[in-house]
């Protein structure tokens, strides 16, 4: 199969989603890769390494002419016009925030593969996962940093010092995102409170961090009761492919602290913060009712070199049986069959369906 690496092209995105060693990996089981010149330059990978481990370099349109199209983050605007009826797209989507991709990817009737939906039989989405632990590290991180006063925050230290409090950190969502940033937030000295729905989740999170965090049922009463006293609220909610519940409502902010920080992480579902809007690396944050408001995108793109490493570690075994089987691949393999969102002009994935009114089918439908 032929195989295009474009660069990514999203404000300060510097992933890539295939390494020099997969490359050579792809190439020495009899594939031909395109690689788009400087693709890799953001996560430390030089053309020539590619050019090494057996690729061929070549432009924008020679990489997205490809048979299949391996990306991190999901086509913008002016990449629309190389989506056709014979691209196999592998990449994020989170298509249930985004109608006009959507509407895109059913008018070109391309077959559209989503890391995010990529489901094992456990549940667990395996594609998500590594990028997940690196945002919710990350939310820790940019919270820290837009504390402090002369970065509009209140000019709180998260860990505290000896004989002032630390600050309070509040994680809406306990599973990756929340779990990775509690771990962060408690490392620096802060204290820390976790939501969830899930008592058994909550219970789990209790004895992994022996009791040194709070955890909560999530619950509007709860939420509300919490928000007053949190310096930083880091959403960390996921419904798989849909789109995120706004659990932080706008009236909410009103009983905040003025230059307490939100850093959603869901934001690329919708959010769970109804005030939050997709931002930049450029343009990461703004205010509203005094509450300071980070909702970049993609976060892990600020930690490229790590996050390339983490994501092709897991997305690598099912870019090589797409690569090997193209579409019967999804027939074959039920995680990667979970990950189609679309098909021929089908749409293949209820939950972005039911947030845009539109009609769907099931994976097995559109592949048969």
């Amino acid at each position: 199969m032929h195989i295009g690496l474009p660069k990514e092209i999203k404000v300060k995105e510097n992933r890539v989603a295939l390494t020099p060693g997969g490359v050579a990996t792809l190439v020495r089981r009899g594939h031909s890769v395109t690689v788009e010149r400087s693709a890799g330059v953001g996560s430390g990978f030089a053309d020539g390494e590619y050019e090494a481990a057996g690729a061929r370099l070549g432009s924008a349109a020679d990489a997205w002419a490809a048979q299949m199209v391996v990306k991190v983050k999901e086509p913008i605007a002016s990449e629309y016009p190389y989506l056709r009826p014979d691209l196999l797209l592998f990449t994020y989507l989170h298509l249930a925030a985004d109608r006009p991709l959507t509407e895109a990817l059913l008018q070109s009737g391309t077959t559209g593969v989503a890391y995010e939906t990529v489901q094992s039989d456990d549940g667990a989405l395996p594609l998500l996962t590594p990028m997940s632990e690196v945002a919710g590290r990350l939310a820790v991180q940019a919270g820290a940093y837009y504390l402090q006063k002369p970065n509009g925050g209140r000019g709180v230290l998260l860990g505290g010092v000896p004989g002032v409090q630390p600050g309070h950190v509040v994680v809406i969502g306990g599973g990756v995102v929340g779990t990775n940033a509690a771990k962060m937030a408690m490392g620096l000295g802060a204290r820390v409170t976790v939501l969830d729905v899930s008592q058994k989740r909550l219970a789990y999170l209790d004895d992994v961090f022996f009791g040194r965090l709070t955890t909560m049922m999530s619950s509007e009463a709860n939420i509300r009761a919490l928000l007053p006293d949190a310096d930083l609220v880091i959403g960390g909610v996921l419904i798989p492919g849909a789109k995120a519940p706004h659990l932080v409502t706008r009236d909410m902010l009103a009983s905040m602290q003025e230059g307490s920080v939100i850093v959603d992480v869901a934001v690329d579902q919708g959010g769970c913060v109804e005030t939050i809007h997709a931002t930049t690396h450029d343009e990461p944050v703004y205010t509203v009712d005094g509450v300071v408001h980070y909702g970049v995108a993609n976060m892990p793109g600020a930690v490229p070199r790590t996050s390339t490493f983490a994501l092709t570690n897991a997305t690598f075994p099912f870019v090589s049986q797409l690569a090997d089987q193209g579409i019967d691949a999804l027939a074959r393999n039920v995680a990667l069959r979970k990950g189609l969102n679309t098909k021929g002009g089908q749409l293949t994935y209820a939950g972005v369906g039911e947030a845009f009114g539109l009609s769907s089918v099931a994976p097995e439908a559109a592949l048969a």
